[in-house]
């Protein structure tokens, strides 16, 4: 089964992420679950960039769910181009995707994933809606 990205889909941040040699496994190649840390990585990136980080005090994205569909295998040497993009704002959700590739092969998805993220209220720990800065930056 191939990924499929949504037709309404908003690209908001792209980074470069270094294939470290202890990311490979015996096969020679990346371990599956580090690609779940790649998608991971980018993600907290982004929430980083948007001043969002988690407060254990207030409130903060949370991920329901994670997943990752594998292509091609990924490699040391090299750098991984990852590409986040997000969609479907609901009242306290939305959903990221993102496609993984080599800078030097950029239009070869090696992997791709995605999560639903739920923005929550840490103390009272319940769903929450999204902010409007948020839901503004999360809105195809």
């Amino acid at each position: 089964m191939k990924f499929e990205i949504p037709e309404i889909k908003k690209l908001v941040h792209e980074m470069i992420i270094p294939i470290r040699w202890g990311d490979m496994d015996a096969m020679g190649h990346v371990n599956n679950s580090v690609y779940f840390r790649y998608l991971e990585t980018i993600r907290i990136n982004y929430f980083e960039k948007l001043g969002c980080v988690p407060d254990p005090q207030g409130t903060g994205p949370v991920i329901l769910n994670a997943f990752c569909s594998f292509y091609k295998q990924l490699e040391f040497p090299g750098d991984v181009l990852a590409k986040m993009y997000v969609s479907d704002p609901a009242r306290t959700t939305f959903e990221s995707w993102c496609t993984l590739s080599r800078t030097d092969q950029p239009d070869v998805i090696y992997a791709a994933g995605g999560a639903t993220t739920v923005w929550v209220d840490f103390p009272q720990q319940k769903a929450v809606p999204l902010p409007d800065a948020i839901r503004a930056r999360v809105t195809p």
